[in-house]
């Protein structure tokens, strides 16, 4: 498998460098100016602007992280069912489908800014009710508000981020939200794990209305940031759009290019443009390349969740609890190494995304994640049926698991959220992205509610099994439908979903016209 992953870097490098070549060749033609043909640099104010926009990402993780501890003691302090801890957990992500269907029509309406700085909004109510919720039934209401403001932040973040980013450097900050989603998850695992020893009706309180202080600083750090120039292109502001692609991008004549290509591929329409149109266009009358990028998106955003890693997490400690480990130091402890691996393959993965292209990176997580799955599959499987639970069991599931969501975290993870905002044309982007992000939410919330039903009927052991030949589907879908976006501008996008066939064979020629 190494050999192929290598052997595939090495190829895609060669593509690459010959796309670059013949990309600057034609700019100097077109332009006639060698100074624009230079490589886009990283603006810090860009990179500014995409950390705080990602920053919303933040609010998710946290809750992620946070409730894996606090369903346990809230099912012990109110006495709820397993059922009822399974519907607390799970009605955050089903109603942040709502979040995610509004977003797009939303962000169109009132601009990318002004829908980040709601989703904080609508967050930090939630988890303020959250946390002062004297019953069942009000923490659910909490969590249904909060769940509205995730689905809003998870496709804001990633599109807004991508509408600011220059081609080369897009994979690094479109990663970003998912770097935020992971220090979340840590971070909600380290509150875990230092609040465990207050009395059960203290502890889980603040776990929950924690999660309100991120949500203050992000609504307030929005506020510096630029609206996105492709918007403002949209709504045929286009004195504005220069000006925010002059703060954006590292020379003048970088600006006036963004503007010429961004002009030429939106048609700037009416001030009172709202996203009319978007719905019959991707779904009534679509058009061969963007019925692909609907087809990709919401598979890419469907195996992300089908994969059950967000059930993993929220439920770890209750496998290791089956496992034998019942002390909640332990279980959070474990956690928290489980968020260490995390958060240090997320980051890896930002980092060599734009190195090594989308493909490689995704079709190794999941290969990865297959066998990790089925290793913890077999792991749990001895625990259940062993009573003397073996050392050795043990050490291969928490080893499985960290390798789980490391896996994840170098491919799904980042890349549906780096793929969902790139690849459809700026009139389409927001409700496209919603439609995908939508169909994301929906999935995780049903299978966060079913985790644990579907495990008593067929053991966590039987789960994992399952979800690891999910992952091989997964692998098989992304290797046949997902062509590689490196290096390719948001308005080159159309050109390549446009055929697949012709594409395989270009990069076939073109690879054995430099070997």
């Amino acid at each position: 498998m190494w050999s192929w992953f290598l052997s595939s870097r090495i190829s895609l490098a060669r593509v690459h460098a010959v796309s670059a070549l013949i990309l600057t060749n034609r700019q100097v033609m077109e332009n006639g100016d060698a100074k624009q043909t230079s490589p886009t640099r990283l603006n810090t104010y860009t990179l500014l602007s995409a950390l705080l926009a990602s920053a919303t990402s933040v609010l998710l993780g946290y809750d992620i992280g946070v409730m894996s501890g606090a369903a346990l003691l809230i099912r012990e302090n109110l006495k709820i069912s397993a059922v009822q801890e399974e519907v607390l957990v799970g009605t955050l992500n089903v109603f942040s489908l709502i979040g995610s269907l509004a977003s797009g029509k939303t962000s169109d309406y009132i601009g990318r800014r002004y829908t980040i700085v709601l989703a904080s909004f609508t967050f930090l109510v939630g988890a303020i009710l959250m946390g002062l919720g004297p019953s069942f039934a009000f923490i659910l209401c909490g969590r249904m508000v909060a769940g509205i403001g995730v689905g809003y932040a998870l496709m804001i973040a990633p599109l807004y981020t991508a509408e600011l980013s220059p081609e080369m450097t897009r994979g690094f900050l479109t990663s970003l939200p998912e770097v935020f989603i992971t220090l979340g998850i840590l971070l909600g695992y380290i509150v875990n794990y230092f609040l465990s020893s207050l009395p059960e009706h203290i502890s889980w309180r603040l776990m929950l209305g924690l999660a309100a202080l991120p949500a203050i600083a992000i609504a307030l750090g929005v506020m510096v940031m630029p609206e996105s120039p492709r918007w403002l292109v949209m709504k045929g502001r286009i004195p504005h759009a220069k000006r925010v692609l002059l703060r954006i991008s590292t020379t003048p004549e970088e600006a006036e290019l963004k503007l010429h290509q961004i002009t030429k591929a939106a048609e700037p329409g009416p001030e009172n443009w709202r996203g009319q149109g978007v719905w019959k266009d991707l779904l009534l009358r679509p058009t061969r390349p963007i019925r692909r990028m609907l087809v990709t998106a919401i598979g890419i955003n469907f195996f992300m969740q089908a994969s059950g890693n967000d059930a993993v997490i929220y439920y770890c400690p209750e496998v290791f609890k089956a496992a034998g480990i019942h002390s909640k130091k332990q279980l959070f402890g474990v956690n928290v190494i489980m968020g260490i691996a995390k958060s240090s393959f997320v980051l890896l993965s930002a980092f060599y995304l734009d190195k090594f292209g989308r493909r490689p990176l995704l079709l190794l997580g999941t290969t990865g994640m297959a066998v990790s799955l089925s290793a913890l599959g077999l792991g749990s499987t001895i625990l259940q049926h062993s009573s003397s639970k073996p050392l050795w069991a043990v050490v291969v599931s928490i080893v499985a698991v960290c390798a789980d969501v490391s896996f994840f975290s170098i491919g799904l993870g980042p890349i549906t959220w780096v793929y969902s905002s790139e690849i459809f044309p700026s009139r389409l982007r927001a409700q496209g992205s919603s439609l995908a992000i939508s169909v994301n939410r929906l999935v995780s919330g049903v299978v966060s509610m079913t985790f644990l039903s579907i495990s008593g009927k067929i053991t966590f052991g039987g789960t994992f099994f399952v979800l690891a030949g999910i992952m091989v589907l997964a692998t098989g879908f992304f290797y046949v439908f997902m062509p590689e976006t490196k290096g390719k501008t948001l308005e080159e996008m159309e050109t390549l979903f446009e055929d697949t066939n012709t594409d395989r064979n270009k990069v076939k020629e073109t690879e054995m016209g430099v070997a």
